[in-house]
């Protein structure tokens, strides 16, 4: 499997906990930098330095509205990753219908236990 660059700027991204506690932060309305910082106790110039780094992965879009600027989490940029993580599924499913199925086809899973 031939690396994906999207998918590993986005895991080093995510990688950090800063990131994923603005990411939370911002989770459900777009904020500014100033408020981003608070709530998640960080100094402006801390959140500004993850804020970039997870507007470059593609996690965080930036819009103005006049003077300020508010971030917001970018949806789509988790795209890689889900597509990434989506991927262990079906085996992982497959496993454990397969555990299932022996442990009915053996007796041990009739309910009764």
């Amino acid at each position: 499997m031939a690396a994906d660059p999207v998918l590993d700027e986005s895991l080093r991204a995510l990688a950090d906990a800063n990131r994923r506690v603005i990411l939370g932060v911002i989770r459900s309305r777009p904020q500014p930098v100033g408020e981003i910082a608070h709530q998640a106790g960080l100094s402006q110039q801390a959140a500004s330095h993850h804020l970039r780094v997870l507007r470059t992965a593609g996690l965080v879009t930036e819009t103005r509205a006049g003077t300020r600027h508010l971030f917001t989490v970018n949806t789509d940029g988790f795209e890689a990753v889900r597509s990434y993580l989506d991927d262990f599924w079906p085996s992982q499913l497959a496993a454990l219908r397969s555990a299932v199925e022996t442990r009915r086809r053996d007796g041990d899973g009739d309910g009764d236990g």
